[in-house]
């Protein structure tokens, strides 16, 4: 760990917020250090509430992760808000990371707010969304509020991280409703049908409804999706939807279905690091072999295939990790 990396560490547990924001920059970015920053949070972590914000652009998520954290911390709690964005094709950086988007506490020292890029993610949750989730819980913060890109069915991938997720719908959205049945129907802890104001909030309430009724009757959770409405821009309707994650962390907690979705994660965590770092191992002897691009040109000239290309770079590789 660099010299200065134990200090940072020892800041960010004692409450300092530059600490935290210094921390999780260099997560962000994977500089040098970072994953020994991220081990020495994991004994810290484990406390905070980790709610997934998603759904589709334009169903007023923004709006209703700054009621929720303005909601929090009238309870008294702290609260970390990370909003994935999209990346930008030149920097990697998030789009809309200057963007204001949490103006009812943008003065308040107690939300920690962050944007991320999704790096191209499936779903826009990066690892390194999840390490700074780390980061924050280990701060010390009572809920950590992901909201994510809005990018479709790939917002699974929120499901990995965080303990309740809350799906946005907007009304009259028949497409956004057909939708959920690629996949995040499944995902959904709570449906939000924001915006409850407009024609075809009624209608949208129902179609959820019948869809959640269609769910798969041997699925062994005795959780039952619930469905709520808001509008999040005159705050109507949030403290209802705050008293129904209570309600799904008390059952996560009285079911130990918390403690299966830690070691879910866990698992997951591994076999991504255990595939970056393995991805980076082959691209160094790819390379120390003339480069993708000297293979490309054997199997082209029929020399050799891609099988037996393939073989030849991992049998080594492999014989290694037998005789280890």
């Amino acid at each position: 760990m660099p010299a200065n990396q134990p200090d940072l560490v020892a800041d960010l547990l004692a409450g300092k917020h530059r600490a935290l924001a210094r921390a999780i920059t260099k997560i962000e970015d994977r500089n040098d250090g970072y994953r020994d920053i991220v081990s020495a949070l994991y004994p810290h972590t484990g406390q905070a509430d980790v709610i997934g914000i998603t759904g589709s652009p334009g169903s007023g998520k923004s709006t209703l992760v700054d009621k929720l954290a303005s909601q929090y911390r009238e309870r008294g709690l702290t609260v970390g808000v990370i909003a994935v964005d999209p990346s930008s094709p030149f920097t990697g950086g998030a789009v809309l990371g200057d963007r204001i988007r949490m103006a009812s506490t943008a003065t308040d020292m107690d939300v920690f707010f962050r944007s991320m890029s999704a790096r191209g993610s499936l779903g826009g949750l990066s690892t390194a969304t999840a390490d700074a989730v780390k980061a924050l819980d280990a701060f010390g913060k009572d809920k950590v509020i992901i909201e994510t890109v809005g990018a479709g069915q790939n917002e699974v991938d929120i499901v990995k991280t965080a303990d309740t997720v809350a799906v946005l719908v907007p009304p009259s959205s028949g497409d956004d409703v057909q939708m959920l049945k690629a996949g995040i129907l499944e995902i959904g802890d709570v449906f939000v049908v924001n915006k409850a104001d407009l024609d075809g909030a009624n209608k949208t309430v129902t179609e959820l409804r019948n869809m959640l009724d269609l769910r798969d009757p041997d699925d062994d959770t005795d959780w039952s999706p619930e469905i709520t409405e808001t509008v999040a821009e005159r705050g109507t309707g949030v403290t209802d939807l705050l008293d129904v994650f209570d309600a799904h962390t008390t059952w996560l907690d009285e079911s130990g279905r918390r403690t299966e979705k830690r070691r879910t994660r866990y698992a997951e965590e591994l076999r991504t690091l255990l595939r970056a770092d393995a991805n980076e191992v082959l691209e160094a002897e790819l390379a120390d072999r003339g480069g993708v691009d000297e293979l490309v040109a054997r199997i082209d000239s029929g020399a050799t295939t891609p099988y037996e290309v393939a073989a030849d770079v991992l049998d080594p590789i492999r014989d290694a990790l037998r005789e280890d």
